[in-house]
C-alpha cells in the first residue's frame, strides 16, 4: 500500500459518521491531502543530491460554505493529515524547516467544492537568550525573522543553525555558524554590519550577494531559504 493509499484509508476512517455527513458533496479531506502532497512535489527545492526542502506551512482557501462546514473539524483533520505529509516527505527525501502547520481561510470568491493552497517554507527560530519585550522596545533597531524579533545592541549577534549561534535558525540551507551582525554605538549614530562567517550558501543583502555589508533600517537579508529584515521595534517598514 502506497503512502497516498494509506492517507486515503486513514482519512476515510476519520471522516466517518458526522464527518461524512458534513463533507458530503463538498470539499473532501482526501482532496486537500492530495493537493498538499502535490504542493510538496511542485515546491521542492534541491539542497543536495538526495535532499529537497519543501514547505511546512500551508493555507487552505475555502468558499464560505466549505469553510463553515470544515473548520469545526480542522484540529482533528490536521492531526490526521500532518503525519501523513511527514511520512510522504520522508519517503520522498523531502526536508521540512519546521513543524507542519495547516490553516484554513475564507475566500468568498471561491465556489462550493473548490479550494486553493498557498505554502511557505518557514524555519523555526530560537534565541540563545530570549529578549524581554522591554529590551526589544528600547532597542534602536531589531532583526526580524519569521515573526521573531531580536534587539540589535553592541557588540551584535551571530546567526546560524548550530547551538553556538546567538540566533538559531532551523534551516538546512543555513550553516552552523553562518553570519555575524556587528553593532557599534547606540541611537542615531549606531553602525550595523553583517559579515559572512564562511558559510556554504552565502549571504544576500537587498538582492546582492556579499561577504560584508552595512545594514540600515529596511535592509533585507537572505541566508539559506530564510529572510530577515532590519526593522524599527515600534513600526514595521
Amino acid at each position: 500500500m502506497g503512502v497516498f493509499d494509506r492517507v486515503e484509508k486513514k482519512l476515510e476512517n476519520a471522516v466517518s459518521g458526522a464527518f461524512a455527513r458534513a463533507f458530503k458533496g463538498d470539499v473532501q479531506p482526501v482532496e486537500i491531502t492530495a493537493r498538499l502532497q502535490r504542493e510538496l512535489d511542485s515546491e521542492a527545492k534541491l539542497l543536495s543530491r538526495d535532499r529537497k526542502l519543501v514547505p511546512n506551512e500551508f493555507t487552505v482557501g475555502l468558499s464560505q460554505h466549505d469553510y463553515d462546514r470544515l473548520t469545526p473539524y480542522s484540529k482533528t483533520l490536521n492531526a490526521e493529515i500532518a503525519p501523513q505529509l511527514r511520512d510522504y516527505a520522508a519517503d520522498s527525501g523531502y526536508i521540512f524547516n519546521g513543524p507542519v502547520m495547516i490553516e484554513y481561510s475564507l475566500d468568498t470568491s471561491l465556489p462550493v467544492g473548490r479550494f486553493t493552497i498557498t505554502s511557505a517554507a518557514v524555519a523555526g527560530v530560537d534565541a540563545a537568550e530570549q529578549a524581554s519585550p522591554s529590551e526589544i522596545r528600547s532597542a534602536n533597531l531589531v532583526v526580524e525573522v519569521n515573526g521573531v524579533r531580536h534587539p540589535l545592541t553592541p557588540p551584535g549577534i551571530t546567526i546560524g543553525r548550530g547551538t553556538e549561534a546567538d540566533l538559531r535558525i532551523n534551516d538546512p540551507g543555513v550553516s552552523r555558524l553562518h553570519a555575524r551582525i556587528g553593532v557599534v554605538g547606540t541611537g542615531s549614530g549606531q553602525q550595523i554590519t553583517i559579515e559572512d562567517l564562511g558559510s556554504t550558501n552565502g549571504v544576500t543583502v537587498d538582492g546582492q550577494r556579499t561577504r560584508h555589508a552595512s545594514l540600515t533600517l529596511g535592509s533585507r537579508i537572505e541566508i539559506g531559504s530564510t529572510r530577515l529584515a532590519i526593522v524599527s521595534p515600534v513600526h514595521d517598514v
